[in-house]
């Protein structure tokens, strides 16, 4: 005998994700013909920035489209786990193209090249509001870890932005060309941060860990504390998706009859305090414990 309780949100997190993609692919191809023309690493790293935006849009997209399945006998949860994933491949992606332009930034730290700072500025400026056009388009959608993923992608091309264009001033005004490498390299140990706390946010879902927001001990004794509840074994909490929380859990209780009772004032104890809407409990009654706790200490 248990009680379910669940209420799944809805994933309305597609139009933002396409928004995205049409914007950065389409600038992407500016921004790649521009950094070529001007010689500017920093240029056409933000270009290659925006390209695996645009692919990691696209997966997202893909993804989004994918959780809003609903859940069928092979999957019995559903598809939400597909932005994780997606969360996932983005991240991975993200520090690939990180080791990319580090060793291009170091090559040219090493072999300067003449780069045209004018030409820099106005594409890097033009690049930068549409990066951030496209970051508020994101931040606007609900956070989950498909679209942190996306975002991530965007915020790195929105320093890249920033970086091309500084580069672009001091070498227009002081000939100055290191700059250009030397920035590239700073937005890159910048990005790495956040590349790896996505990563990790990801694997902490794959691998079911209690989310980092809750402890674990604290939650079974708010449960035990429960008018009408005796004590609490078994719990485990998880995160099915970015924004579903999990929690299931033995409850013994004084009297099976007033079960109905107890399990109101747990739900809504899990929901206001802990944000928990996905949960399933399993009523034990006392009598029974005490027999199976005699029964173990005479086995022994």
């Amino acid at each position: 005998m248990h009680e379910h309780v669940h209420h799944r949100h809805g994933s309305g997190h597609l139009r933002p994700l396409v928004w995205g993609l049409v914007i950065t692919f389409a600038f992407a191809l500016v921004e790649a013909v521009g950094g070529w023309l001007s010689g500017s690493l920093a240029l056409m790293g933000d270009a290659g920035h925006m390209a695996t935006d645009a692919l990691a849009l696209a997966l997202g997209a893909v993804a989004a489209l994918l959780a809003q399945k609903p859940a069928d006998r092979e999957l019995s949860f559903g598809w939400g786990r597909a932005e994780v994933l997606a969360a996932v491949v983005n991240a991975l992606f993200m520090l690939l193209i990180i080791i990319a332009i580090g060793v291009a930034a170091i090559d040219r730290l090493r072999t300067p090249q003449p780069v045209q700072g004018g030409v820099v500025m106005v594409i890097a400026a033009i690049g930068l509001v549409v990066n951030l056009a496209v970051a508020w388009v994101l931040h606007r959608g609900e956070q989950t870890l498909n679209i942190r993923g996306a975002l991530l992608h965007v915020m790195g091309d929105l320093l890249g932005s920033v970086a091309a264009l500084a580069a672009g001033a001091i070498i227009y005004f002081t000939g100055w060309t290191p700059i250009d490498p030397i920035l590239s390299l700073l937005i890159c140990g910048l990005i790495l941060v956040s590349s790896l706390r996505l990563l990790r946010d990801s694997i902490d879902v794959l691998m079911e860990r209690v989310p980092r927001e809750l402890s674990l001990p604290v939650v079974g004794k708010t449960l035990a504390a429960v008018e009408g509840v005796r004590s609490v074994h078994d719990l485990h909490i998880w995160r099915l998706d970015s924004s579903t929380i999990s929690l299931s859990a033995h409850i013994v209780v004084d009297d099976l009859q007033a079960w109905p009772g107890v399990l109101d004032r747990l739900r809504q104890t899990l929901i206001q305090r802990f944000d928990i809407d996905h949960i399933t409990l399993q009523p034990e009654p006392l009598q029974g414990r005490q027999v199976e706790i005699v029964d173990r200490i005479s086995d022994r």
